[in-house]
């Protein structure tokens, strides 16, 4: 007989973590409630313990690394707003001296 090897998503690894770390139940009572092998969850705590993620899949990231990113990418936007603004101000300056002025 073969024995099929069930795949969780991350969402459902994580929550399953989740009631560990979080709610502080056992690993033994968590493996029950979410119906999975204690061994299984109990790798899955080890994990995230050492702060790996659990079987992430290719190209995620880590929270820490996708806030650090965010604050690179609000600092950039913040720099072209402020040059953005700069600019609409030296524009509207100088149409305003080549035009002929209308007062005299």
């Amino acid at each position: 007989m073969k024995t099929v090897k069930k795949t969780y998503t991350p969402e459902f690894k994580e929550e399953a973590v989740k009631l560990v770390l979080a709610q502080g139940l056992s690993i033994e009572q968590a493996a029950v409630r979410v119906s999975i092998p204690k061994g299984t969850l109990a790798n899955w705590v080890a994990a995230a313990k050492r702060g790996t993620a659990v079987a992430a899949p290719p190209g995620s990231r880590s929270v820490a690394e996708l806030e650090a990113e965010n604050a690179k990418l609000r600092k950039k936007l913040s720099e072209a707003e402020m040059e953005r603004d700069i600019v609409k101000k030296a524009a509207a300056y100088f149409a305003r001296e080549s035009l002929p002025s209308t007062r005299g």
